[in-house]
């Protein structure tokens, strides 16, 4: 079974981009008379403004964030394969971050048949320049099934976020196990419908360097889909998605040897509570 690499492109739900819960305040209101109104109107945007920057200054002594997704994936799809032929998958993940550093660990649970999985992480932020970000990390991964499986894998991944209805990244993953790696090239493009409803289309392309297979390098898969983020409170958060995964060569050719020579090519959605603290 491939090992599934934690794409930090295509969902985000993991340890990237934990959401900051916003501080509001309530200033008492009281009865002014009109001469007192204009001196009463220069104080009030004074203490707003103060009270903006005591928030602000709250928010930078209070590091911590807490992420908690629960999901659920049609199929098992990772690397342009369909990992668990039979059955669905359901997700549990609680991130921690503290500043740029994100620990987190991820369940995934077969619906349909005898699969469990581990992944167990770091990752780092970084902020290159004021639209440059990038992230680095390392994962474990346990799996078991009728046998029991491991690996370590770094990962990194760069993101250029100007424009926010085009984003371009690159993510890079190279796992110990199979000693290969695995490159994703990216376009997301966030279209806001309303201050609750994001739509945004994307595209990946995807090269693999004996990360899955070690006879066959270069194109992967093409993907491209559909995310859907719905803002149901201030820190839940629903997020769902319907992808296609088109087969290149390097599926096809692990297919051919392996005596199969029907379509490789994929579609799954899923579906994802995800909690901020």
């Amino acid at each position: 079974m491939a090992t599934r690499s934690l794409s930090k492109i295509s969902q985000r739900v993991l340890a990237a981009g934990l959401i900051s819960v916003s501080h509001c305040s309530l200033a008492d209101e009281a009865v002014t008379t009109p001469s007192q109104f204009q001196s009463m109107e220069s104080i009030a945007t004074l203490n707003a403004a103060e009270a903006e920057q005591a928030a602000a200054a709250e928010q930078d002594s209070t590091p911590w964030a807490l992420r908690v997704d629960i999901g659920w994936d049609s199929k098992y799809l990772s690397e342009g394969r369909n990992n668990l032929p039979d059955s669905g998958i359901f997700w549990l993940n609680a991130a921690a971050q503290y500043g740029n550093l994100t620990t987190y660990a991820l369940v995934g649970r077969a619906d349909n048949s005898a699969y469990t999985e581990w992944n167990i992480g770091l990752e780092y932020a970084l902020s290159v320049s004021e639209h440059l970000d990038a992230n680095i990390g390392y994962q474990r991964i346990e799996s078991f099934s009728d046998g029991r499986s491991q690996d370590n894998e770094l990962f990194a991944e760069i993101a250029y976020n100007r424009l926010p209805w085009l984003v371009p990244a690159i993510s890079y993953v190279y796992s110990t196990e199979a000693a290969g790696y695995f490159v994703e090239a990216s376009l997301h493009s966030n279209w806001p419908l309303s201050e609750r409803f994001t739509l945004t289309p994307y595209i990946i392309q995807g090269f693999d360097f004996k990360y899955i297979t070690p006879d066959h390098n270069g194109r992967n898969h093409l993907q491209f889909g559909l995310e859907a983020h719905y803002q149901l409170t201030a820190n839940i958060e629903l997020y769902g998605h319907l992808s296609h995964s088109l087969a290149q060569s390097d599926i096809i050719r692990e297919a051919q040897a392996n005596g199969d020579l029907s379509s490789q090519d994929q579609t799954y959605a899923g579906l994802h509570l995800v909690m901020n603290f």
